[in-house]
C-alpha cells in the first residue's frame, strides 16, 4: 500500500505515551477491554460541534435512561430531542435515532464494522464512520478532526491556511495511521491535541513527538495551524408570536422535519429573513386571531452561519384558540417539550415583559 511520506516511529512513541496519559472517559473502553460499539457510535454523535466537557453529562444521562440500542430505537422522538437540549445541531439526535431504529431493524442490533457500512447510515459522516470502525471494530482507519489537524500541521509545519489545507492533512495523517492498534492511535491523537498540543500555549516539553515536529523545532508551534479570515454572519430577521389561551396556556408548534431546528418545537414565528418584517407583514403570518401587542426588545440568538433577532408579538387569544396549529401547553409544563435554546429566550422574554392572561370563563 502507498501512503505518503510519515514520520518513522512516530506512531510508536504515541502509543507508549497513550498507555501512560490516556484520559478516562465515560464512552472509553479500559486497557485491555473490548470497546461497546453503541457506547462509540452515541459519543462520536455528540462530540461533533461540541466539547468532551459539555458531552460528559449527556452521555451518561443518556446511557443511563437508553442502555442498548434497542432502547433506543423504541424511544418516542420527543424523548430524545428533550435529553439533547442544550447540545445544539438537533439534526444529530434526529440521525441518531434514525439511525437506531434503522440498526436494530435491519442490522440485527449490530453495526457495520467498515468505514463504507458505517457511512450508509444516517448521520454517519466520514469522520464519524472511520472513528467508529477505528475505536469499536481496531480497523486501520484515518480518524481526523480539528485536534489531530492541530497536531499534523504542527509535526509537517504546514502553513497553508484551513479549511484549504483539509486535503493535504489528511493525506499526511494517513500516512501515520499505523496498521497495529489503529483504535487506541485515534484516541491518542485526540488526547494528545486536547492535552499538550493545545491550541494555545502547546506543552512542547511534554510531547512524544516533539523531536519529530517541525514546527516545534521552528518555534512556529503555536501559530499553526493558519486559518483563512472568517466571513461575518450575516443577520437574520423574524417574529414570535406569544399566544396564550385565557386558562393561561401557550401556543407550541412543530418546526418541519426538515431544516434548522427541525422537528423541534417551537413558539410560532414568521419565517427567518434578511430584512426585519414589518408589523403589519408579521401579523398576515399569525398562528391565530388576537390582539397583539409588540413586546419591547428582542430576542437575540446567534447560530453557527448567522445572527438571529426576533420580535414578539403577545396576544390573548380567544375562543378561536381551537383553531390553532399546534398544542397549548401550561406554562409550567413548558419544560416537558423540546424547545431550542432560541426559543427558551422567547419564552424567558415573553414571560419578563408580557402581563398575565385572564380567564375570561
Amino acid at each position: 500500500m502507498n501512503r505518503p511520506a510519515s514520520r518513522p516511529g512516530a506512531a510508536e512513541k504515541l502509543l507508549a505515551w497513550y498507555d501512560g496519559h490516556r484520559r478516562d472517559l465515560p464512552w472509553r473502553a479500559p486497557p485491555g477491554a473490548r470497546p461497546d460499539p453503541y457506547g462509540v457510535w452515541l459519543s462520536e454523535i455528540m462530540l461533533q460541534q461540541t466539547t468532551v466537557a459539555a458531552v460528559d453529562g449527556y452521555f451518561r444521562r443518556f446511557v443511563d435512561r437508553w442502555p442498548t440500542l434497542p432502547d433506543l430505537a423504541r424511544a418516542e422522538l420527543d424523548e430524545v430531542l428533550r435529553e439533547w437540549q442544550g447540545l445544539g445541531y438537533y439534526a444529530r439526535a434526529r440521525n441518531l435515532h434514525k439511525c437506531a431504529g434503522i440498526l436494530v431493524a435491519d442490522h440485527g442490533s449490530r453495526f457495520p464494522e467498515t468505514e463504507k457500512g458505517l457511512r450508509a447510515l444516517p448521520g454517519v459522516g466520514a469522520y464519524t464512520a472511520a472513528a467508529i470502525a477505528a475505536i469499536a471494530f481496531d480497523r486501520r482507519a484515518t480518524v481526523v478532526d480539528g485536534n489531530v489537524e492541530r497536531v499534523v500541521a504542527r509535526l509537517f509545519a504546514v502553513e497553508d491556511p484551513l479549511p484549504g489545507a483539509k486535503s493535504a492533512l489528511y493525506r499526511l495523517a494517513d500516512g501515520l495511521t499505523p496498521d497495529r492498534r489503529p483504535g487506541d492511535y485515534a484516541q491518542a491523537m485526540m488526547d494528545l491535541g486536547a492535552t499538550v498540543c493545545t491550541p494555545r500555549s502547546p506543552d512542547c516539553g511534554a510531547c512524544p513527538l516533539s523531536g519529530d515536529c517541525a514546527a516545534s523545532r521552528a518555534g512556529i508551534a503555536e501559530t499553526l495551524p493558519l486559518r483563512a479570515a472568517r466571513v461575518p454572519r450575516p443577520t437574520r430577521y423574524g417574529t414570535a408570536f406569544w399566544a396564550v389561551r385565557p386558562d393561561g396556556a401557550v401556543l407550541l408548534r412543530r418546526r418541519a422535519e426538515s431544516g434548522l431546528l427541525g422537528g423541534m418545537m417551537e413558539i410560532p414565528s414568521t419565517d427567518w429573513t434578511g430584512e426585519p418584517p414589518r408589523d403589519g407583514e408579521a401579523l398576515d403570518r399569525a398562528p391565530v386571531e388576537a390582539e397583539w401587542q409588540r413586546l419591547p426588545g428582542r430576542v437575540r440568538h446567534t447560530f453557527t452561519h448567522f445572527h438571529l433577532e426576533l420580535a414578539v408579538m403577545a396576544g390573548h387569544v380567544g375562543e378561536g384558540w381551537r383553531e390553532a396549529d399546534g398544542v397549548w401547553v401550561p406554562v409550567e409544563r413548558l419544560g416537558e417539550h423540546a424547545l431550542p435554546t432560541a426559543m427558551k429566550k422567547v419564552v424567558r422574554h415573553s414571560l419578563s415583559h408580557s402581563a398575565p392572561a385572564t380567564d375570561e370563563d
